[in-house]
């Protein structure tokens, strides 16, 4: 899971212990997130940033929540053609495990794996919530602690 450190960050994550991962405003990965079950385990990924990468571990403590981002008119993710009745997004409640030990970057992360191996490193994806293979992630797991 993508996060702009300067709008959500690791460190912010650490201090609130748990947060609504909410504002997500792509079929594609809301239906990603949609396939999480709690228990899961999710890498947090600092994008838009020098150099971007997976900064530390987060685990799914709730799910199919209600994003309440999408009815309030203030926010960037404010979604008119959704209603109470009918909404269309929905987010994932995580909490904190820790911050990396050891950064990895998307530069060494595209040195690791090829993009069939990690949506993440192919040309393009600017998707915010990607699956990560079991294979592909206890290797990462391994680089980062």
């Amino acid at each position: 899971m993508k996060s702009e450190p300067d709008a959500y960050s690791i460190d912010t994550l650490k201090r609130d212990g748990v947060t609504l991962w909410d504002g997500i405003r792509n079929y594609q990965a809301r239906n990603f997130m949609r396939k999480m079950a709690i228990g899961d385990k999710v890498f947090f990924y600092h994008s838009n940033c020098k150099p971007p990468g997976i900064v530390g571990l987060m685990e799914v403590i709730d799910l199919n929540i209600i994003d309440p981002t999408q009815f309030q008119k203030e926010s960037k993710y404010y979604d008119p053609k959704s209603s109470y009745e009918k909404p269309k997004w929905d987010c994932v409640k995580v909490k904190y495990l820790f911050k990396v030990n050891k950064f990895i970057s998307l530069h060494e992360l595209k040195n690791l794996f090829n993009e069939e191996e990690l949506l993440l490193v192919k040309k393009g994806n600017r998707l915010s919530i990607i699956p990560i293979e079991k294979k592909v992630a206890e290797l990462i797991l391994e680089k980062i602690k």
